[in-house]
């Protein structure tokens, strides 16, 4: 999906990648990691950002919620991040990392709500008053005031499956002056996922139908006399997406493959952010005229369709052919045949926090000094030493 634009934005993590392999110091079904252009690609960022006044909360779930990106990109300029699940939380309290949301795409348990709620969070996002209710007692026994944005939800509206919860309209009426009236939490803002999303037709970034679910909702903290002062509309934050974002009357974006340049507008136009991963495997075997290399980073949503082989300086490209969904992805499989041992490169489309992949941060790409500085698995810890 990507590889074209690395080849031709990023080629030298490309040449590391392929060294990397040469020299032993990473194994098949490795994700190698652009420290440096992920820093460049989040300035950018940052910098439209304040332009339009419109704060920036970072993921990295599809980084493998890796505690070296998430330090290099606060170190760009985005100083709190969003995680995905209460595991990232996790991870992300265990490195001393700023929270800024918790609970968007997936709800705390009640067990965790004391311990985040006293470490720190910028915001939580609830999905029902029953939860709230819960948050305020965590926060009421830590002697906290805890602020949070609400996900609103529609029958109607652009959902994606395995992500479903919210308040209805109905409950957001019904509700809302009992939430404002908790004892330690403070009601600030609203939430819909996706908000935005890329059109391949038009080759453009476009507002979902779940704004007008957005704003009916406004107008309903407007009847209740409660501020809305966050509207988060995440999903396809990037340079090119931001004054969107201002323009529907949102206040804050999440960046996430953006970070990466690997979002769906990345595949097919240059855009400011640059590639900034690659996926390396190896030949294992062949079977007849096709050949097999080793798997474990495959994303079903990936769209991964080319991969190059390295054999000695000559370069060829191979198709990558599809998987059956009903498929564990031990080898993938290629259109040609290649000798064994063969290095082999891909770029697409990933979400390394649900891969059994390792990932290996490298710096100095774009200097004299290219070098590998660790190696972690897809749950941000670093690898004991001698495993790769």
């Amino acid at each position: 999906m990507f590889l074209k634009q690395l080849e031709k934005q990023n080629p030298e993590l490309i040449d590391f990648a392929f060294n990397l392999h040469k020299t032993g110091q990473i194994l098949p079904d490795t994700y190698v990691i652009d420290l440096d252009m992920i820093h460049e690609n989040t300035v950018k960022m940052v910098d439209e950002a304040k332009k339009y006044g419109v704060e920036l909360l970072y993921m990295t779930k599809q980084l493998g919620r890796n505690p070296i990106v998430a330090k290099e990109i606060q170190s760009a300029g985005i100083e709190n991040a969003v995680v995905v699940d209460f595991r990232e939380a996790e991870v992300f309290m265990e490195n001393n990392l700023n929270l800024g949301n918790v609970g968007h795409l997936v709800q705390t348990p009640k067990a965790l709500l004391e311990k985040i709620v006293s470490y720190g969070t910028k915001y939580f996002t609830m999905y029902s008053l029953e939860n709230v209710v819960d948050l305020n007692e965590a926060a009421k026994s830590v002697g906290k005031v805890q602020a949070i944005i609400l996900k609103i939800q529609a029958t109607e509206d652009d959902i994606y499956p395995g992500q479903v919860g919210g308040f209805t309209l109905e409950e957001l009426d019904d509700q809302l002056d009992e939430l404002n009236n908790l004892s330690n939490i403070k009601v600030v803002g609203l939430t819909t996922f996706p908000a935005i999303l890329f059109d391949e037709k038009t080759c453009s970034y476009h507002s979902t139908s779940n704004m007008e679910t957005v704003k009916k909702s406004q107008a309903l903290f407007s009847k209740h006399g409660v501020e809305c002062s966050v509207v988060s509309l995440p999903s396809a934050t990037a340079t090119k997406s931001i004054k969107l974002i201002k323009e529907l009357g949102g206040t804050e974006g999440e960046p996430g493959h953006s970070i990466t340049g690997t979002t769906p507008m990345h595949a097919v136009k240059d855009l400011p952010e640059k590639p900034a991963y690659c996926y390396v495997s190896e030949i294992s075997h062949s079977y007849g005229e096709h050949s097999y290399i080793y798997g474990g980073g495959y994303y079903r949503r990936g769209h991964l369709k080319n991969a190059i082989v390295k054999d000695g300086e000559r370069i060829e490209s191979a198709e990558v052919l599809p998987l059956d969904n009903s498929s564990i992805d031990y080898y993938l499989e290629l259109n040609k045949k290649f000798k064994s041992g063969l290095p082999v490169i891909m770029s697409t489309r990933t979400q390394m926090f649900v891969t059994r992949s390792t990932v290996a941060l490298v710096r100095g790409l774009h200097t004299e000094n290219p070098r590998l500085i660790g190696l972690y698995d897809t749950q941000g810890r670093e690898l004991s030493k001698g495993v790769k």
